[in-house]
């Protein structure tokens, strides 16, 4: 029988089994893939984003309703604390201008093959290729672990297992979701896995937009939108114009509320001010400025530097009659509506929402009808945008629930009931 089980080599289990093996205790991972870490390298291919540098206050508010959960988590192992643990494997950081944390090279695999020499050292043993199947019936004190491998059907047994096998994002990593049904049927109260993180539908754009503008970004933009409870978006970035809608950064950023307006409401709708570096009356005073004989679209890239896919987007969006009225017109460039319909398919999402509700854990991430069975990352029901809270979650989840394993197997077996 084995001491303790990690099942999921992300980001969360990886740090899960650190702790575990800080505490002494012998460590076996097991993951369904051929290696450990593919998302977190896949999202380092364009520089690995660590964390974030602003204050704690106002990193704590972007995990929106679950802040109160999370809190404890950052409070322990936070972005000064991330900063370190990165330093002590030979990786050090930088502030980029957005105030994002990055590794010197921007690269993932110098950090993970650090970190895995380091885990290997400490008496962490890796499966791979082995595909958690659900549970068997297990010895007292102990789970049983159903695997596929490689060489078939295999049971392990266990007396501790932290779960950390991510959300339903980017399936072909590793992360589908599977585990939902194993869960719920042992209990467990899951929230339904939703985008989180992605890009939106519109009704649909015009073939004159796709064919010209697909792909062309947004920039210096800002995004409104409201949510269903009341809860506002207003932020500054930009995104780009896809065949289908719109996605990006400053759309990712505005997900969450975008897609529960969606699902309150059947749409949503986001405005965007294309000049938010001017004010409306600057904006209205320049568009009713008289032309001449120069054209409209000629007037307002020449006064306003609107033209493009900015300009195309008035076009597609705006009754004809809005460019007869300056002022409506005006207006419009400082709240352009688009309206969206569907958020892109989970398995497009840079992450997702949902997951394990944070009632059914104790405060070492425990849970309460599987006691000895822990959980972390991104299979717990939260969310936040990207930027570097993600990743910093996703660990301190891990350590948090690493550290509660370690100290239930220290306990004596008489007591880990609960």
């Amino acid at each position: 029988m084995l001491q303790a089980v990690v099942v999921g080599g992300g980001p969360a289990g990886l740090m899960a089994a650190q702790a575990l093996a800080e505490a002494g205790i012998a460590v076996d991972l097991f993951d369904g893939m051929p290696s450990v870490g593919r998302k977190f390298l896949l999202a380092g291919k364009g520089g690995l984003n660590l964390t974030h540098s602003e204050p704690i206050e106002p990193f704590l508010g972007r995990y929106g309703a679950a802040r109160e959960h999370i809190a404890p988590w950052l409070r322990e192992f936070g972005p000064d604390a991330l900063g370190e643990w990165a330093k002590g494997l030979g990786v050090d950081t930088f502030v980029g201008s957005s105030g994002r944390v990055f590794p010197i090279d921007l690269k993932a695999a110098p950090l993970l093959r650090a970190w895995l020499h380091r885990l290997r050292g400490a008496g962490v043993t890796f499966h791979m290729r082995h595909r958690w199947r659900g549970w068997a019936p297990a010895s007292e004190g102990a789970h049983a672990l159903r695997f596929t491998a490689p060489q078939g059907e295999l049971v392990v047994q266990a007396r501790v297992v932290v779960l950390a096998l991510g959300g339903a994002s980017w399936a072909r990593l590793g992360s589908d979701g599977a585990w939902v049904p194993l869960l719920a049927e042992s209990g467990v109260d899951v929230a339904a896995l939703q985008p989180s993180n992605c890009g939106f539908d519109v009704a649909g754009w015009s073939e004159h937009l796709k064919s010209r503008f697909a792909g062309a970004p947004m920039k210096n933009v800002a995004l409104r939108c409201t949510a269903p409870d009341g809860r506002q978006f207003d932020q500054r970035g930009e995104f780009v114009v896809t065949q289908t809608g719109i996605e990006g950064s400053l759309v990712y950023a505005a997900s969450a509320l975008l897609r529960d307006a969606i699902a309150a409401n059947g749409r949503a709708v986001a405005e965007i001010d294309l000049l938010p570096e001017r004010s409306a009356e600057f904006v209205r005073d320049e568009v009713a400025r008289p032309r001449g004989s120069r054209s409209l679209s000629t007037h307002l890239k020449s006064r306003l530097g609107l033209d493009g896919v900015k300009a195309a987007l008035l076009h597609e969006l705006l009754p004809r009659g809005v460019f007869a009225d300056p002022a409506a017109l005006a207006a419009a460039i400082k709240a352009l509506p688009i309206t969206l319909v569907a958020a892109r398919p989970i398995d497009e999402a840079i992450s997702s929402a949902g997951g394990v509700r944070f009632d059914a854990l104790d405060e070492a991430l425990m849970l309460r009808s599987l006691p000895g069975v822990f959980c972390a990352g991104e299979m717990l029901d939260w969310e936040a945008p990207t930027g570097g809270y993600l990743l910093t979650a996703s660990l301190a989840s891990g350590r948090v629930a690493g550290q509660g394993a370690a100290a239930l197997l220290a306990r004596p077996p008489s007591t880990r009931a609960g």
